[in-house]
């Protein structure tokens, strides 16, 4: 292995941890904090829905594909 020293090496080293920091600062300051957003009447929980599995008319037409 060389032992000279690759000042390119560096340089793009320490350029490739800036860009790093950069984007990880900029999608840090594109996001809205939770506090300030506002609820629009379609995020709001419904009750009445069940959630999880449940079994439609698709659901049941794909199973039988499965069968045959």
């Amino acid at each position: 292995m060389s032992t000279e020293r690759n000042p390119q090496r560096r340089r793009f080293l320490k350029t490739l941890g800036l860009g790093t920091v950069a984007a990880g600062t900029a999608a840090g300051l594109g996001q809205v904090p939770l506090v300030q957003a506002e609820p629009t009447p379609q995020d709001a929980p419904r009750r009445d829905t069940p959630r999880g599995y449940r079994e439609t008319a698709h659901v049941r037409a794909y199973y039988a594909t499965l069968r045959d």
